[in-house]
């Protein structure tokens, strides 16, 4: 598919604050695009909003509080004129056993990763009806390979996957286009947070090639970047992640399989695996929350 030019576009972008949202706001923008972002980091958004190369502006929000997504959509219009692209990013992880987990944290993943994104979705649908514009949900390889420790992830990314693919066959006559992006594990402070945990890490060092491996930032958002302007379907931030499609339904098997012996390689130490949301964007949801209640 031919490329679309962003110059002069407007593209909204949640989670913007840092990670894969942050650096697609300054690639977004080093192509011409004007960028709204949206997060919980106020101090973090400002400073990404004036150091990127095109007009932009930021704003305060929970993308899983429908009348405040609500309202962000209609001053985004209000303040830039219309909207082409929107980039569902904003996640947060937990990992651990099911059985021992936080079940408030366990919920939160589901709540921001699944519901977030199509409480963003159905803010700036209107907007992008009027535009055709493009509408990119971020899942993960955690939506095509069920994992243990990661229960709540992977059950939020397989749902936002399904919601995206559902929600391109409604708009599609309209002239709306929806996309997946798909990221293995990718250099952002998500991941590093996971890996604070000697378990975590340790498991997932022990997952085959090439998925043992932590990807570097950069060229995973410059693959986000071209398939915003090819409005893909399916974006892949990493090559060799379009090969797991046509092998996925032998994935739980052969996980199932693998991931007995692993467990009981760490059962003993499971117990000492941390419950709450990892990484600094995770610590400011905590926050957010904390300072609403």
């Amino acid at each position: 598919m031919s490329r679309v030019s962003l110059e002069g576009q407007v593209a909204v972008v949640t989670g913007g604050a840092r990670g894969v949202g942050e650096l697609l706001a300054r690639k977004l923008s080093a192509r011409g695009a004007r960028v709204a972002l949206v997060g919980l980091e106020p101090d973090e958004l400002k400073r990404v909003s004036e150091r990127l190369h095109t007009e932009s502006d930021w704003w305060h929000a929970d993308v899983t509080d429908h009348e405040t997504m609500a309202r962000v959509a209609y001053e985004v219009k209000e303040r830039f004129g219309k909207v082409d692209v929107v980039v569902a990013n904003a996640g947060v992880a937990t990992g651990g056993p099911f059985a021992d987990s936080d079940p408030v944290a366990w919920r939160r993943v589901i709540e921001v990763n699944l519901v977030g994104g199509a409480v963003t979705g159905r803010a700036f649908l209107p907007v992008l009806l009027e535009s055709r514009g493009y509408f990119l949900q971020i899942a993960s390889l955690a939506a095509v390979t069920p994992a243990p420790m990661m229960t709540a992830y992977c059950a939020s990314k397989s749902g936002v996957e399904a919601f995206a693919h559902c929600l391109r066959t409604e708009v599609a006559h309209r002239g709306v286009r929806v996309g997946v992006g798909y990221l293995s594990w990718t250099d952002t402070d998500m991941v590093r947070g996971a890996d604070q945990d000697d378990v975590m890490r340790e498991l997932r060092q022990r997952l085959p090639w090439p998925a043992n491996r932590t990807y570097p930032l950069g060229p995973a958002v410059d693959r986000i970047v071209a398939g915003i302007e090819r409005r893909s379907a399916h974006v892949y931030a990493q090559w060799w992640l379009r090969g797991m499609q046509s092998v996925r339904g032998y994935l739980p098997g052969v996980i199932t399989a693998v991931g007995r012996r692993e467990m009981r390689r760490f059962e003993p130490r499971l117990a000492g695996v941390p419950k709450g949301l990892v990484g600094a964007g995770g610590a400011a949801d905590e926050r957010a929350r904390a300072e609403r209640n």
